[in-house]
């Protein structure tokens, strides 16, 4: 059930790669298994954060297993480390989202 949206001004060469790779990042973070980890990837966007640099905006989504204190770092120098961007240029937004929101399987979780 986590869900990970990455929004970035920097084109993507291996798109699907960076999914999975970034899929197995989050699954491990929040202690969720990789197959319920949905992963959203839109690259070579027009973004501007301070200057023209590359830029890059990511939203995680999670019913509880959410810890942003300790998670934005290790998002950070992922996002840096297969894409580039500084983590100065790196946006996280975190929620927690109450089971009886979510569905999946055509029910909520809750």
């Amino acid at each position: 059930m986590p869900y990970i949206n990455v929004s970035t001004s920097a084109k993507i060469e291996d798109k699907k790669k960076l999914l999975e790779e970034i899929s197995i990042l989050v699954a491990s973070l929040t202690n969720k298994s990789k197959r319920f980890v949905m992963a959203k990837l839109d690259d070579n966007l027009e973004m501007y954060f301070d200057d023209e640099r590359p830029c890059c905006f990511l939203e995680i989504k999670s019913i509880g297993s959410l810890n942003p204190s300790e998670m934005a770092k290790q998002i950070s120098n992922f996002v840096y480390e297969k894409i580039g961007i500084p983590i100065d240029k790196i946006y996280i937004s975190f929620e927690d989202v109450p089971a009886s929101l979510w569905a999946w399987n055509g029910r909520t979780f809750g």
